[in-house]
């Protein structure tokens, strides 16, 4: 219990230290102005109230990676909740609020531009696709994760593909519509429903003095059931993604980038709901851990289960809260991913948008870009969810490890400190280096071999940065202009 609550101390301290140190190294200027007041179009630039923006960006990118990825994580132990803590103040809260704050410079434009305009033409090509793909994989993800939740409550009343045609029915609405005539009408609910969840879930533990393991010495240790097979460096930095560091915000961002008013908003927002995901799967890895009896316990439940989380997940909320509160806090599970959906699909269309250079306030414009994108989306439901869900991780991972890079560089470029996203970008590159050596999916080599490998590249590549900056360092500057994505310039 001791390490849990020191682990959300350390959250909060997180946000309000190092948040304020991220914060002044990239340098906010409240009085420039901001594409959602520069450039307001009534569809996706439109300004709005910090706390709705916080709120909106929370949901987006607390799918069930902050809940599924938390309680798949828990099988390693207490050594899940160090990642957590880390990884989210020091890599995604970071990788989140640059995001962010480089598109409001930016004019709102989107991360695989970003990335393109820091690393080169044919990058950005390449991840114009990759985070397309992405995003596809995401929205498959939270169709069927959600719909098996919800087919768990009207058990021979609507089954899994009834309510995968409802969440796809209402991701097109949410990927058409303004922002504001949907999804700003109903995240409120939403949100109140995810935060019951979390602190409903949390509160009652502490009450009822579940035994969450502590981080002694003896625990400091793979606890997996299998500990050969899935050694903690790299599987569990790619299975606890949302929860410390996920790409997928990445292209959440540039949403709510087009939407403030002004950039001293861009903590509490990018940085904040980043920090609040931590605590969300925190609180889910603790439980996990201690609902069952232990960590050994919580193995054998998830291969008895083989895997299901959605099972976990209604079974301790059934049993912590009771029906009423029960059905809320499912309401809040089934939540975190349709709203990461919805803007998965929305992401997709602006993304493509940009690329084409085709305008989207028509909504037979977006009609025309959506039609496809949601075609592919359902294909990709037929595919069986844990293999979907294996491949998501990864290439989230990676699509973070790029955007780092390509956040070092700007920083480099701007004579910032670029050692608060250098040293995560390294890490994160040996990590999905690693991962994609040894992992099932993956080549399945050595798991010494490809560690050692996976380090090395994360050094190489730091090293190489280095001297491409001190040797950037010798030329004049070249003024890096801010981009407007309508211009195509």
């Amino acid at each position: 219990m001791i390490t849990f609550l020191l682990s959300i101390v350390a959250l909060v301290l997180g946000y309000i230290i190092y948040g304020t140190f991220v914060e002044k190294a990239f340098g906010i200027d409240p009085s420039r102005p901001t594409p959602a007041t520069t450039m307001a179009d009534g569809v996706d630039y439109v300004p709005l109230r910090w706390s709705k923006i916080f709120l909106i960006q929370f949901l987006n990118i607390a799918g069930l990676g902050p809940i599924f990825g938390a309680i798949a994580g828990a099988v390693w132990g207490p050594v899940a909740f160090v990642w957590i803590v880390f990884g989210a103040i020091f890599a995604g809260a970071v990788h989140d609020f640059m995001a962010g704050m480089m598109s409001l410079r930016m004019n709102g434009l989107s991360i695989h531009a970003i990335v393109g305009k820091y690393m080169g033409e044919g990058v950005k090509r390449f991840m114009s696709l990759f985070t397309v793909a992405m995003m596809m994989l995401v929205g498959a993800v939270f169709i069927m994760g959600p719909a098996k939740i919800l087919s768990g409550l009207t058990p021979g009343y609507v089954n899994v593909t009834a309510w995968a045609t409802i969440i796809f029915i209402y991701y097109v609405l949410a990927t058409m519509l303004p922002i504001d005539k949907l999804i700003g009408r109903i995240y409120p609910f939403f949100g109140f429903a995810m935060l019951f969840m979390a602190v409903g879930i949390g509160g009652t533990m502490i009450i009822n003095g579940l035994p969450i393991p502590e981080l002694i010495p003896a625990n400091f240790i793979n606890m997996n059931a299998n500990p050969g097979k899935f050694p903690i460096f790299p599987m569990l930095f790619v299975t606890i993604a949302c929860g410390a560091i996920s790409g997928f915000h990445s292209t959440q961002s540039p949403l709510m980038a087009r939407c403030m008013t002004t950039e001293k908003y861009g903590r509490r927002v990018f940085y904040g709901a980043m920090i609040t995901e931590g605590l969300v799967a925190l609180i889910w890895a603790a439980v996990a851990m201690s609902f069952f009896g232990g960590v050994r316990e919580l193995n054998d439940v998830l291969a008895l289960q083989k895997g299901n989380a959605a099972w976990i997940v209604n079974e301790i909320s059934n049993t912590l809260l009771g029906r009423f509160g029960a059905v809320l806090a499912i309401l809040g599970v089934v939540a975190a991913p349709i709203t990461s959906g919805d803007t998965a699909f929305r992401s997709a269309r602006l993304i493509v948008a940009d690329f084409f250079k085709f305008e989207q306030k028509s909504i037979i414009n977006r009609l025309i870009l959506t039609t496809p994108l949601f075609i592919i989306g359902f294909l990709l439901t037929q595919i069986d969810f844990a293999i979907i869900w294996r491949y998501m991780a990864w290439s989230n991972q990676t699509l973070a490890t790029i955007v780092l890079w390509a956040i070092t560089i700007y920083l480099a470029t701007e004579h910032k400190l670029y050692w608060i996203s250098l040293i995560p970008a390294v890490f994160m590159s040996a990590v999905v280096t690693a991962y994609i050596l040894v992992a099932p999916e993956g080549f399945e080599i050595n798991t010494f071999y490809g560690q050692v490998s996976g380090i090395c590249i994360g050094l190489v590549l730091m090293v190489w940065f280095l001297v491409w900056n001190n040797s950037a360092k010798q030329l004049a500057p070249v003024e890096v202009r801010d981009v407007n994505p309508h211009l195509g310039v």
